[in-house]
């Protein structure tokens, strides 16, 4: 099987990589922003053809939430018009999508674990385009598999688990927003998903939600760092109102996983285990 990998940079990208390096049955073609420029959306049809893929997992993205607001074109041209030029591809070519969507085409609003079909109304540009998104690739390629995660972190790139060491490394006192409720995703646990999904006899397109297990705020997130890594700074849990940024941010976007568990037989880790997975990992390369 012959796999295009867009975002291939990126912390799910990444993460995927390790994991396809380990596997010999699949031809995989990591594509970063040169080799698949997104914002180039007319281009994009004739670069995918050069690789004839079988299968394209769309996790390129632009993620820059606050600069998103004033950056509104270029995200949309990336998170929705490059979505829908990849969507365009694979219903010509009979090519399978997964593609990587966000909690934040929800408002916030809810107090319940939000299902597929909650409704969506997204409260900031990042989360409008990812929307966009969605919606071209189920008018164009319904058979798709579109995936919504929150909270991404991983050893690789930037994140919140690895803002917060350094943070917390540099400092005696930080404050973290204590309002906002979801669960964080391991980019690798995502990843690893992914990879049953492929594997798996069966394919049902659609949307389907993906974190770890749990429902915190980013301050007991913080905590929990803090304490894995043996750190002594002082959090200190504020609302999101002392801390204002450009763009809005959901403050419920908790997601229930039961529709991608059942479909294709996902065991998902709880956070707290995901996190010291990944703080091993990330200590033992820093370490070195």
């Amino acid at each position: 099987m012959k796999i295009v990998i867009t975002g291939a940079n990126g912390q799910l990208g990444s993460e995927l990589q390790d994991l396809f390096n380990e596997k010999s049955n699949y031809e995989c073609f990591f594509l970063d922003r040169n080799k698949l420029p997104l914002d180039q959306t007319m281009l994009i049809q004739a670069i995918l053809a050069q690789y004839k893929p079988d299968l394209i997992i769309h996790g390129g993205a632009y993620t820059a939430v606050d600069l998103a607001e004033s950056q509104t074109e270029l995200a949309d041209k990336i998170n929705h018009l490059a979505a829908e030029q990849i969507a365009a591809y694979c219903a010509l070519h009979g090519t399978k999508l997964i593609a990587i969507s966000t909690d934040y085409v929800f408002d916030g609003l809810s107090s319940v674990a939000l299902k597929e079909d909650a409704p969506v109304a997204p409260i900031n540009t990042y989360g409008l385009t990812k929307l966009k998104g969605e919606q071209a690739i189920q008018m164009l390629c319904p058979e798709a598999i579109i995936i919504r995660t929150s909270w991404v972190y991983s050893t690789y790139g930037k994140n919140f688990v690895k803002t917060m060491i350094r943070l917390m490394s540099e400092r005696d006192e930080i404050g973290v927003i204590n309002d906002q409720i979801g669960s964080p995703t391991y980019a690798r646990d995502l990843a690893a998903a992914i990879l049953v999904i492929i594997a798996s006899d069966k394919w049902l397109g659609g949307v389907y939600h993906y974190s770890n297990e749990g429902e915190i705020s980013w301050y007991d997130f913080a905590v929990a760092i803090k304490e894995n890594n043996g750190l002594t700074c002082i959090i200190n849990p504020i609302p999101s109102v002392a801390y204002t940024t450009p763009a809005a941010r959901p403050s419920f976007s908790l997601l229930d996983k039961s529709k991608i568990k059942a479909t294709f037989g996902l065991t998902i880790s709880e956070w707290k285990v995901s996190l010291v997975d990944m703080l091993s990992q990330y200590n033992r390369v820093t370490s070195y």
